[in-house]
């Protein structure tokens, strides 16, 4: 299918590895100029030649969506480079310490920025933008931890709102032709994500994990997360807004954890990095 993507623009946050990784080379085998935004400039440069080598543009932008004017700058030189937003994937993620009487506030606001304030900064620095684009879409990716309940919780608030934002947003934005969705990825597993490291540190919780959770008995792929992610910016889904698509082959728990699994308090937990 010829999704009619070749020549659009799109900016994905956290796009240097996992499934931003996968979305911004979806995106560009359907002929989309890329941006993409992270940490980290190795894994930003490597990716960005994987792209390059598929024939289309790819920026590199190394950015903190934590930090507001990380993100202004982030769309700034997508503008700049690209000309053109069509469309935004807000992917980048993550959480803190995940004990709950073992966080601080900080912790909390910490997870809130990467996840929720990351989304909003990013959508409301690129609407002007995408108001000039005949095609624009916004994707959110949220988790099955959003309405799934799992622990630990603070992760689940966070992308328990970013499902919220994409509704209401899809709404107010519908009067500048841009469309709004979430996807709620299930378990992913990739090499260097949570559960890739979990499969090489305690393999046989993950095989029961694969066993019991996954009537398909195996966990997804980012290249899955990606093929629907690039669905929904192409106008083939021109009906699809404010909604919430999941993306887990049927998963039950959305995670390992259960109360007898949480960790004790600890004083020395430091910030995680983000997952997606």
């Amino acid at each position: 299918m010829d999704l009619v993507l070749k020549g659009r623009g799109a900016l994905i946050t956290g796009g240097s590895r996992g499934i931003g990784r996968a979305i911004a080379i979806s995106l560009a085998q359907e002929g989309c100029n890329i941006a993409i935004a992270a940490r980290g400039r190795s894994d930003l440069d490597t990716t960005c030649a994987l792209i390059k080598e598929l024939g289309v543009q790819c920026i590199p932008i190394q950015a903190d969506v934590t930090i507001p004017d990380d993100i202004s700058h982030m769309v700034e030189t997508t503008v700049s480079q690209l000309k053109q937003i069509d469309f935004l994937v807000a992917n980048a993620g993550g959480q803190t310490r995940p004990n709950f009487e073992d966080s601080t506030d900080e912790d909390w606001q910490f997870t809130l920025d990467i996840n929720l304030m990351h989304a909003i900064r990013s959508i409301r620095n690129s609407v002007p933008f995408m108001k000039q684009s005949d095609c624009a879409s916004i994707v959110i990716i949220s988790s099955v931890a959003g309405y799934k309940v799992q622990v630990p919780t603070q992760y689940g608030v966070a992308k328990a709102a970013e499902i919220y934002l994409a509704a209401g947003l899809a709404r107010e934005l519908a009067q500048f032709n841009i469309r709004v969705n979430a996807v709620a990825p299930g378990s992913i597993e990739f090499e260097g994500g949570s559960w890739g490291k979990r499969q090489k540190s305690d393999p046989s919780s993950m095989d029961h994990f694969r066993e019991s959770q996954f009537p398909f008995k195996r966990l997804g792929t980012p290249e899955e997360v990606a093929d629907v992610v690039t669905f929904l910016c192409s106008q083939k889904a021109s009906w699809i807004s404010g909604t919430t698509v999941t993306v887990d082959g049927g998963q039950m728990n959305p995670g390992l954890w259960s109360p007898e699994d949480m960790p004790a308090p600890s004083q020395n937990a430091v910030p995680r990095k983000p997952t997606n």
